[in-house]
């Protein structure tokens, strides 16, 4: 397990462009997951995400993913579980403290960062403390409904803000414009009006 996390970091910026895309699909499904539930489909994607993220990433499925923001390194890998840098305790040659066999999660971290497109800047983001009711479930799913609100919102504010430039264009315009009369060369000759 720890060898593909180390290969993940190695190879972050692939893992960037994947995850990127995956969260692309995971909003355009929004309305299908709205219709069918979230609390449907919370279970069977939360499978799949733990089956992939495990396997990749070694996730500990803390329903809060920040491996697009830490160089694909899962901070809850460190023993300390820190979600903002290293602690003061990192060893020669970048080893963790606590387990002196393992690289620190947070030196990976920024080796992997500094792969990406986004990484340099996304590391030195301040995360949020852990919401520890999240949990087991699935940060796929909350993520991309979350975006896919904001889309949503978005659009409304646009067309509320299109419909509040012209307030009296529907006051002073007719809803359909009436017929004109034909110019005299459209129609056959003889069937004029």
């Amino acid at each position: 397990m720890y060898r593909v996390r180390l290969f993940a970091v190695r190879q972050a910026r692939f893992f960037e462009w994947v995850y990127k895309r995956v969260e692309q699909v995971m909003i355009l499904l929004d309305p299908v997951f709205a219709k069918i539930g979230y609390n449907r489909v919370e279970r069977p994607i939360a499978l799949v995400e733990k089956g992939v993220k495990t396997v990749l990433f070694d996730c500990r499925m803390c329903g809060q993913c920040v491996l697009s923001s830490t160089g694909m390194s899962c901070p809850m890998n460190c023993p300390k579980t820190l979600r903002n840098g290293p602690c003061g305790g990192v060893r020669p040659g970048g080893y963790c403290e606590v387990k002196p066999q393992m690289k620190c999660v947070w030196v990976l971290a920024w080796d992997g960062a500094s792969r990406m497109k986004d990484g340099p800047t996304r590391i030195t983001d301040i995360l949020p403390p852990l919401d520890h009711t999240l949990k087991g479930s699935s940060s796929w799913l909350r993520v991309s409904r979350e975006k896919a609100g904001e889309r949503r919102k978005a659009k409304d504010e646009a067309r509320r803000a299109l419909a509040m430039a012209f307030p009296e264009a529907r006051r002073h315009e007719p809803v359909s414009a009436p017929l004109a009369d034909e110019p005299p060369n459209a129609t056959p000759r003889g069937q004029g009006r």
